[in-house]
């Protein structure tokens, strides 16, 4: 199983965040990946210190032959096309697109693309659409699902589906 998160909060060439994610989801069907699944959209507040508008955040199941530091590339092209800059860290983007898990691979060189993504097990955005996705996956590393991840998190005023 192959899990990408998506989210924007900045409108770009592919119109406004919650119409960035839906192209962002017909990106991920094309160009030697096959979209298996989406989560529906979510609302989210962002995270960081800098004071921006809400993420439109979703989790997608996808397949690929690619390789993961493969398909990290074709991520962020897509990210690329979508307008994305990376000018400021936690700033407000038009597309992020994080490869979440690669078929439970564990990664975590110096240097290297890490897997699990180092973050996701405390993120209310991921773990929600991903419980609602793919409700049998185990993090390969805890060993708990994201429903399971979820519950242990605070979730007040977090994650309005639309």
């Amino acid at each position: 199983m192959i899990l990408v998160a998506l989210g924007s909060n900045r409108a770009g060439p592919w119109g406004s965040p919650r119409q960035t994610v839906e192209r962002a989801l017909l990106e991920l069907d094309r160009d030697g990946l096959k979209l298996e699944g989406a989560s529906r959209l979510l609302v989210s507040a962002p995270l960081g210190p800098i004071e921006q508008p809400p993420f439109v955040n979703a989790v997608a199941m996808i397949a690929t032959q690619l390789t993961p530091q493969a398909l990290m590339e074709k991520l962020h092209e897509i990210e690329r096309s979508a307008g994305r800059r990376r000018n400021v860290r936690w700033g407000p983007r038009t597309l992020d697109l994080d490869l979440l898990d690669y078929h439970s691979v564990i990664q975590d060189e110096p240097g290297s693309l890490v897997l699990p993504h180092p973050g996701m097990a405390e993120r209310v955005f991921v773990l929600k659409p991903l419980a609602e996705l793919a409700p049998s996956w185990i993090h390969p590393v805890l060993q708990e699902s994201a429903a399971a991840l979820l519950g242990k998190l605070d979730q007040a005023g977090e994650g309005a589906e639309i």
